[in-house]
């Protein structure tokens, strides 16, 4: 009698695990081609947002089945074009996106120099890339 308690009592938390394990599969994640869908759908509000079609979809991902359409924003005043005018042409907003710029920029430039011969001996990448960071810096990059 003891033997059959304890495996029914056994059974009952091992089901009770399965079940709630099992909870979070039933809201179903969307696929990729879903939530890149829906960000197409919105595409004009999703690039006057700034939001990414990579940053969309991680995101659309992430919440599942409740994820909803970003809405389209607001006409902004005629007073604050000023202070959300984009910035000059060729000049990333942040210092990140800039740097990333940067790096694959000098990464062609390194690419074109090595198969034209025109590294020095012994110059490795971080040596390079340093030299060309500076130079894309001083020329406004």
């Amino acid at each position: 009698m003891k033997t059959r308690s304890r495996f029914i009592i056994c059974s009952a938390a091992i089901l009770s695990l399965i079940a709630l394990s099992a909870a979070p599969a039933l809201a179903q994640k969307k696929t990729v081609k879903m939530c890149q869908e829906e960000w197409q759908a919105n595409k004009a509000a999703n690039q006057a947002n700034k939001i990414t079609e990579k940053a969309y979809v991680a995101k659309c991902r992430a919440e599942g089945a409740a994820a909803q359409p970003i809405p389209a924003p607001a006409a902004a005043p005629a007073a604050s074009t000023a202070a959300t005018a984009k910035p000059a042409a060729g000049k990333p907003k942040d210092g990140r996106q800039a740097e990333y710029a940067r790096e694959r920029a000098c990464g062609q430039d390194w690419k074109a120099d090595k198969a034209a011969g025109k590294i020095a001996a012994g110059m490795k990448w971080p040596q390079y890339w340093s030299d060309c960071n500076k130079r894309k810096k001083a020329a406004g990059m």
